[in-house]
């Protein structure tokens, strides 16, 4: 039984890596751009549209994971409706999610 649990432990680690791996690859190809790779939001595009710094404690502490989610998954405008960002294309909501998580993580 002790063997099955560690076996089952040392499977799960490299799925666990796989996913975090998976997550930081699709955030530096669609959200780096904006938001920087340091959640900074320093870019040329990320000042361009307000992107916020994600490294700020209170701007972390302002934005609610369900609001972050409904961002990614359905986009966001501006009060004019102007497009600030698209909406995810072929990500699930465990993505997004994943997505969610790993912004938070810029936090200092």
């Amino acid at each position: 039984m002790k063997k099955l649990i560690a076996l089952i432990a040392v499977l799960a680690i490299p799925a666990i890596s796989a996913t975090a791996a998976d997550v930081k690859a699709t955030y530096d190809k669609d959200c780096a751009k904006c938001h920087g790779a340091d959640g900074k939001g320093g870019t040329k595009m990320g000042q361009k549209l307000g992107a916020k710094d994600y490294t700020d404690a209170k701007v972390q502490a302002d934005l609610k994971d369900d609001a972050a989610f409904k961002a990614i998954k359905e986009g966001l405008k501006d009060q004019d409706g102007k497009v600030l960002m698209k909406p995810a294309e072929g990500m699930s909501d465990e993505d997004i999610k994943g997505l969610v998580a790993y912004m938070r993580k810029f936090k200092k």
